[in-house]
């Protein structure tokens, strides 16, 4: 029989493992800007343009977009390093060692450079010069698929190329990595295919750490970045709240969340009454004596409620139907994207849920009154509902009140 904290899906879990060493390393370490503070790495080719100015100013305005790195060339090394910003991770492919040589010219003598290259030998000799090691793949058959795991496993990054248009060897690398600290990239060899960029990043859920896509037209360019802002993973501020009063209200509609994903046993969806903030809920992937797991579904709350959402929005639960976009939250406030599934409201006993942030405020969520609805503790163990005790410490959000239409508004407004 399984325990309360039985895994439903391990890989996603070593996976989110993983981004948070990664997370952690960058902070600690010396990385970027633009890396350190998104989840997400797009890096852009540089090949064929000299100057920001090329193309329509086309590299320029990569610049000023949500790409966090660039990959340059011996010919235009010196050209376009000094004009980066800062933020920009600095990339730089080298064919043979010679070309290491023309970073020794550069401020800091290069220190701050990803060196890329398909062989080997050049990459050792960048990492004896204290340098950040990219191997770059090209995988066509079986054999180089192997070979590209097990090359970039020894390096800070792995990028790698595709022959053919299916991405079931993108999973297997994302498997293969998933236990290490290795950034995988896959670089896109259309420069017109965005569909292939924003799906390679939600491939097996968590996706490919980044994408190198360089469209060399600026509609392409436009709808990655569009589309790419729908899909960046963000993270919401996760704060302690002491349950004050839990009370049975009588009965009243309440609804399910049913996801196209499967939750974590760390993960769930923000609820509240009021838009000052709400409470973590439970999926239903721990034990129950009476019924089988739904590792898909949230029990969420009444009709009434709001869903926190990406972009500092809220839907009402009632507004929520099939394909929804909804917010998933780990117990570290790191998000990913998914979408409804299915809405499941029925007439139930409910029961309110009300807490205190240690700034006073104020926040509250009713849920079904029943034994086996649950919300996340403090340290993200299930509480269920019907147990809760005045003292106990639930994990929620605390927001700005104000809201029209689920947009966030300046306002002053009080909701009890």
């Amino acid at each position: 029989m399984s325990s309360p904290e039985s895994i439903i899906n391990m890989s996603e879990v070593v996976t989110m493992q993983k981004r948070e060493r990664i997370r952690l390393e960058r902070l600690e370490g010396d990385r970027n800007r633009a890396e350190e503070t998104s989840s997400l790495i797009v890096w852009f080719d540089s090949a064929g343009l000299s100057t920001p100015q090329d193309n329509e100013g086309l590299l320029e305005r990569v610049l000023n977009l949500s790409y966090t790195g660039l990959i340059l060339y011996p010919d235009n090394l010196s050209a376009l390093a000094p004009v980066l910003p800062a933020r920009i991770r600095k990339v730089f492919h080298a064919e043979c060692a010679e070309d290491l040589e023309r970073l020794a010219s550069l401020p800091q003598g290069g220190q701050d450079f990803v060196v890329t290259s398909p062989d080997v030998q050049v990459l050792a000799r960048a990492a004896e010069l204290g340098l950040k090691t990219c191997y770059r793949a090209y995988v066509d058959d079986g054999e180089s698929l192997h070979q590209s795991i097990r090359e970039g496993s020894h390096h800070d990054y792995l990028m790698i190329r595709f022959r053919d248009p299916t991405n079931i060897p993108l999973e297997l690398v994302i498997a293969s990595l998933q236990a290490t600290n290795t950034v995988l990239i896959k670089e896109i060899s259309a420069p017109t295919d965005v569909d292939d960029a924003i799906v390679t990043l939600g491939v097996m859920e968590v996706g490919a750490d980044g994408v190198m896509f360089s469209p060399r037209s600026h509609g392409a360019l436009s709808e990655f970045v569009s589309r790419l802002g729908r899909l960046e993973r963000t993270s919401v501020k996760l704060e302690v709240a002491t349950l004050v009063r839990t009370v049975p209200i009588g009965m009243g509609y309440r609804s399910c969340i049913d996801t196209t994903t499967l939750f974590s046993p760390t993960e769930g969806i923000l609820v509240g009454s009021t838009s000052q903030g709400g409470l973590l809920c439970c999926p239903e992937v721990f034990f129950l004596p009476y019924m089988e797991l739904r590792p898909f579904r949230v029990n969420a709350g009444a009709v009434h409620s709001y869903v926190y959402n990406f972009g500092n929005r809220t839907d009402y639960m009632s507004e929520l139907r099939a394909g929804s976009p909804v917010m998933i939250v780990d117990r570290t406030g790191t998000t990913r994207r998914s979408s409804v599934g299915r809405m499941k409201t029925e007439m139930r006993p409910l029961r309110l849920i009300e807490a205190e942030f240690q700034s006073g405020e104020r926040i509250n969520v009713i849920m079904q009154d029943d034994w086996h609805v649950r919300i996340f503790s403090d340290e993200a163990r299930p509480l269920n509902i019907t147990e809760l005790r005045p003292g106990d410490k639930l994990l929620g959000q605390m927001a700005l009140p104000g809201r029209h239409v689920g947009i966030k508004v300046d306002e002053h407004i009080i909701e009890t």
